[in-house]
């Protein structure tokens, strides 16, 4: 009964926010134990051709995927292929410029590297060469003694993790994910850094609001340091076909379903796949830090890889929930006392706007943890 409650709930929010207008198109999933209980679509994938959001159409979704790719390292580190404290210098010589030789990958993951900057005239072509990129994040002066202080490494994280991956392991951070994540659970489709060209036409187009424009960093502020006004995500960022198909492991592109089908093999409810232990997954959970973010200039928390809590502000037990969301309003997450995994995807770009995610959250407590 209350599964049914879910569906009906969640299925009727979808067509409410649609029709009202506070979304172009969204896609949600919740999985819970293992189980699809919502599986919703609505909207259009893209309002120029009328082309209707399915539940294959691919999403644009910012950082929500540094949960992804936070948990390729927990898998990783799973199977012994490699641990917390690699040093990056280890397998990366380069990165030990300017005394950043102790930098380990739980500094990456924890966001306490100390390397969140970019120089000030970084471009869109800069952030989709990857050799470029990581020299760059390589010569970087650090901003603090890695460990000591907490700052979200907004664009730096994605080049860091990867390129710590793929020295350590020979394979680039794309095909890891297909490997030991996306592979295994059948979604190689459905979860990307960089999209294959060919599932480009199944990628929606994300939509601007007129006269809403994202919001700009203060010129020489921490965040304008660590987010360049040239690499800010937009509408037309994340339309950008050079975006889309480069890997940019800070952001990502995917389907709802698949992502949430992650989450859940992460709490171990997908059958057959099992992609970390229980004592992993309550260490990847368990708040990490709390205190002041030098970045983003406000207190924050933050576990081990992931933002803690559930993004609809849904109270849960502290180190249950863990997930990511995306500064365009996307989401994923999971909470491990009640077994549920959820994502949400938009087209609708309002940078900052987790409106629906919180609706979506609340039926979920309501009626399933």
């Amino acid at each position: 009964m209350n599964e049914e409650r879910a569906r009906a709930r969640i299925e009727a929010t979808v067509r409410q926010v649609v029709a009202s207008g506070a979304e172009t198109g969204v896609q949600v999933s919740v999985i819970k134990n293992g189980r699809v209980i919502v599986d919703a679509v609505g909207g259009a994938a893209d309002p120029a051709t009328g082309a209707a959001v399915s539940g294959e159409t691919l999403f644009y979704a910012a950082s929500t995927a540094k949960g992804v790719a936070s948990s390729v390292a927990h898998v990783l580190a799973e199977r012994g292929e490699l641990g917390y404290d690699l040093r990056a210098a280890d397998v990366w010589p380069e990165f030990a410029a300017h005394g950043k030789d102790a930098v380990t990958l739980r500094h990456v993951l924890l966001h306490t590297a100390g390397v969140p900057g970019l120089p000030a005239d970084t471009t869109v072509a800069d952030l989709c060469d990857w050799e470029r990129m990581c020299a760059l994040v390589a010569a970087e002066e650090p901003w603090w003694v890695p460990g000591t202080r907490f700052g979200y490494h907004a664009k730096t994280f994605g080049f860091l993790l990867g390129e710590i991956l793929r020295r350590a392991t020979g394979q680039t951070i794309s095909a890891l994910l297909r490997e030991v994540v996306t592979g295994p659970l059948g979604i190689e489709d459905e979860i990307h850094f960089g999209v294959p060209p060919r599932l480009l036409p199944r990628v929606a187009r994300q939509v601007a609001p007129a006269g809403v424009a994202p919001p700009v960093p203060e010129p020489g502020s921490p965040q304008a340091r660590a987010m360049p006004r040239g690499v800010l995500p937009d509408a037309d960022y994340a339309n950008r076909a050079d975006v889309l198909t480069a890997d940019i492991p800070a952001e990502g592109t995917m389907t709802a379903r698949g992502v949430a089908r992650m989450y859940s093999a992460l709490l171990g409810h997908v059958n057959g796949v099992r992609l970390v232990s229980p004592g992993r997954l309550a260490q990847m959970a368990e708040v990490a830090f709390t205190g002041m973010d030098e970045v983003m200039g406000f207190p924050s928390s933050w576990a081990f890889g992931y933002g803690p809590g559930r993004p609809g502000g849904v109270p849960s037990r502290r180190g249950s929930a863990f997930g990511m969301v995306g500064m365009n309003g996307s989401a994923a997450y999971a909470d491990i006392d009640s077994g549920v995994a959820v994502a949400v995807m938009r087209n609708r770009f309002t940078a900052g706007d987790f409106s629906t995610v919180t609706l979506i959250d609340r039926i979920v407590a309501d009626t399933l943890c």
